[in-house]
């Protein structure tokens, strides 16, 4: 069966088409409008994809040479994400759905990165530990099958790639920033500079990188805005020592404490290199990534998952919640 995904929950139009559980097509259109205002505006943000949607559609069907006429469901994103982007795509789903009569389920932007991993490794067994790490989210759930979730841990205040983008800014780095510190980081082999490792109450499984920007955005303030740059690479690699300590010690912890042994890191900065290699230095072959390109918001993976519901026969009508987890 033919699944045509459409994701527009934040900054990425996305659309995609699923040959049963096989990607044959899928574009993604990355906003670069927001670059200018350091961060994601909402109201750009649902304009891009008002403007881009439709077509995006139809160089899909022409790239793969597949028609409307094709698709046998309908996934699309209808939480959480900004009401306005979530609602663009949730109308043209719906559109879709109404003129040509194809079945609709609407799919949660986490359930989805979660299904991203399962794109590259449609082998992955049930029971897993999942580690949803991204601009807007960072949680841990324990993943016993489709529709099943057991949230074990998230973020108290900033997510981690917020924290990425904040602190690039206090750094000088256009927004997105987490490639650039990344890259930044790289550039040395060693820093004699350290930043805290925030713990929550014991007993949870819990983040908080608010205090580790903050602790970023102090010693910032010390330095002299002439001498930034020889400074910046060591903050860089000292941030991100400290930013991924975290999400492994607490990845460990919980996979421990729930008996899981497989553990997926998914979400948009699974991408980072340094976090996979310390992932897999944990878990070793127990650790399943998506490729970089799944891990960002894509439709792929929404429609990976609404299929996996459509075969459990779990097909809901989109409804749109902004603010709703899993």
């Amino acid at each position: 069966m033919i699944t045509l995904g459409i994701e527009t929950s934040c900054d990425e139009t996305s659309v995609a088409l699923l040959d049963n559980e096989k990607v044959i097509g899928n574009i993604i259109y990355s906003q670069a409008e927001h670059s200018k205002y350091g961060g994601v505006v909402p109201e750009v943000a649902s304009r891009a994809h008002l403007e881009k949607i439709d077509r995006l559609a139809n160089a899909l069907f022409d790239q793969t040479k597949r028609s409307i006429s094709d698709v046998g469901l309908i996934a699309v994103t209808d939480s959480p994400g900004l009401a306005g982007a979530l609602l663009v795509g949730v109308s043209f789903a719906l559109g879709l759905h109404e003129n040509y009569k194809i079945p609709i389920t609407g799919v949660n932007h986490l359930e989805g990165h979660i299904f991203s991993v399962m794109l590259d490794h449609p082998n992955l067994e049930f029971p897993f530990l999942a580690l949803v790490v991204s601009g807007g989210h960072t949680a841990l759930y324990k993943v016993s099958d489709v529709g099943r979730y057991e949230l074990l841990g998230q973020t108290v205040d900033d997510a981690a790639g917020e924290a990425y983008d904040k602190v690039g800014k206090l750094l000088g780095f256009p927004y997105p920033a987490g490639r650039a510190i990344e890259e930044a980081s790289m550039t040395i082999d060693h820093t004699d500079l350290t930043f805290p490792v925030a713990k929550v109450s014991s007993g949870t499984f819990d983040f908080s990188f608010s205090g580790l920007k903050t602790a970023v955005k102090y010693h910032v303030a010390k330095i002299d805005r002439n001498e930034i740059d020889t400074h910046r690479a060591s903050v860089c690699k000292a941030f991100q020592e400290a930013a991924v300590a975290s999400l492994v010690n607490h990845t460990r912890n919980a996979a421990l404490a729930a008996g899981l042994t497989r553990v997926a890191l998914v979400g948009g900065v699974a991408c980072n290199k340094h976090l996979r290699n310390s992932m897999a230095k944990e878990f070793g072959d127990q650790v399943y990534f998506p490729q970089p390109r799944l891990c960002t918001d894509n439709a792929a993976m929404i429609a990976l998952c609404g299929y996996k519901h459509y075969l459990k026969n779990d097909l809901r009508f989109p409804k749109m919640n902004p603010s709703k987890g899993i």
